[in-house]
């Protein structure tokens, strides 16, 4: 996976996420998909930090993994 293709999940996710945040009659219906796609945001914006801090340090950026959302979503940085 490269970054461009992590960039345009992330595009493809936030406008999901702004397409079920503009549905208010819905919200009820929602929660539990905007929930999951909020995860998967932080997970490729974490996979996409990861990839750029390899590179930097000269590391094959394709050695970075996606972690899981417990992971993720308690990370404090």
């Amino acid at each position: 996976m490269s970054d461009k293709s992590i960039l345009e999940h992330i595009a493809t996710l936030v406008s999901e996420e702004h397409r079920l945040r503009s549905e208010p009659g819905k919200a009820g219906l929602n929660t539990e998909r905007l929930k999951h796609v909020e995860e998967q945001l932080d997970q490729c914006w974490d996979l996409l930090r990861q990839r750029r801090a390899k590179r930097e340090f000269g590391v094959d950026p394709a050695t970075a993994a996606i972690r899981d959302t417990g992971t993720v979503e308690r990370y404090e940085g």
